[in-house]
Order: C-alpha cells, then structure tokens, then sequence
C-alpha cells in the first residue's frame, strides 16, 4: 500500500511552502530576481538549500509561484477599484492611481513585477497578467463609452495602450533610487491615462 501523508502532516508541508514564499518574494522585493538564488531564499527561510526543492521542482517553479502570487493580488486591487463606486472616468482615474501608488510604495517589488529581466518562465507570467489588467481597463473603458462620458473608441486598443503607458511612466521611478515627488507623479499618471482614453479634463 502507497504511503499517505497524514493530515497532520500535509498541514506542516503546507505551512512550510508558504513560508517559503512570503521569504522568497521579501528577498526579491529587496534584492531583485537576479539576486533570489535558491541559497538565498533558503538562508531567509531559514532552511537547507536542498530544502526548498521538497516544495518546487526549480528555481523557476518557486519564481513563477513568487510572481503569481503577489501580480494576483495587484490584479484584484485595481479590480476591486475599477468595479467600486463613481462613474467610468472616476473609476478609472482612482483605479491608476491606487495602482501606481501601492507600486511606489513597495517599489523593489513592484518593479520586479513590472520591468525587471526575467527568465522565460516568469516573462510568460508577466504577459498574461498584463492581458487581465488590460481587460479590466477596457471593460471599464467599455462602460465610459456606453454610458457616453468617454468618446467611441474601441476599448481593448485604448486599454492596452493604457496598460503600457502605466507601466512605462512607472519604470524609472521603481528602478532608482533617488526621490520623487509621489503626488506629482501620480497626478500626472493619471492625467495621461484619462487623456488617453478621451475623458474630458
């Protein structure tokens, strides 16, 4: 007969992996993905090297789980945003600007969620993750055009392009280390992205 893990047992395993993940994406946060080795998540978890793969098969599997989990979660802020109260232009508007502030204040890991080279795996992450920001701007693109307080437009054209302008407008900031004026910054984010999408000023 197979062994089967006790229920006991599972839990421990469980609990093990997540700490792996909360210590594997503070040192990519601080350190970047270049820097995440297996040994050095293994000495913030405080386990053996060897360890880490009784959870992931590879490297590439725990940055994968690493990216996933912290893009869902940006995912289901601006979600939550873009879906609350206001019309549209107010949605969108709050919806850049939650974005671009929570990316500035945990910069390290914002940028390597948005800009930093990764490997192929973790790149294939990042591209789907921007295809579901992409459609949440686009379904509230839609409604801004529906309800006439945005210009016809075809909405997944102007939300990728959306998309991209955030990301780039974030890029510099996220990757120095120097001070940046965060209100200017997001106002002037925010303003490119209603423009973009035809909000009347």
């Amino acid at each position: 007969m197979a062994y089967r893990k006790t229920p006991a047992e599972v839990r421990r395993l469980e609990a093990a992996r997540e700490h792996l993940v909360v210590r594997a994406t503070e040192v990519v946060a601080e350190a970047g993905w270049a820097q995440a080795s297996v040994s050095a998540v293994a000495d913030a978890a405080g386990i053996a090297a060897g360890s880490v793969y009784q959870h992931f098969p590879s490297k590439s599997a725990l940055a994968v789980e690493v990216f996933r989990r912290a893009a869902r979660r940006e995912v289901e802020v601006l979600g939550e945003v873009l879906a609350g109260d206001g019309d549209a232009v107010e949605r969108l508007r709050r919806g850049v600007d939650v974005f671009a502030r929570r990316a500035l204040e945990n910069h390290g890991l914002a940028h390597a969620l948005l800009a930093a080279p990764v490997e192929p795996a973790v790149g294939a992450e990042r591209l789907a993750f921007r295809r579901r920001y992409r459609t949440l701007f686009a379904e509230v693109i839609e409604e801004g055009v529906t309800a006439g307080v945005l210009p016809a437009q075809h909405p997944e054209t102007t939300a990728a392009a959306l998309t991209g302008a955030v990301g780039e407008v974030l890029v510099y900031p996220l990757g120095t280390s120097a001070a940046h004026d965060v209100d200017l910054l997001v106002a002037r984010l925010t303003a490119v992205a209603l423009r973009c999408a035809g909000a009347t000023p």
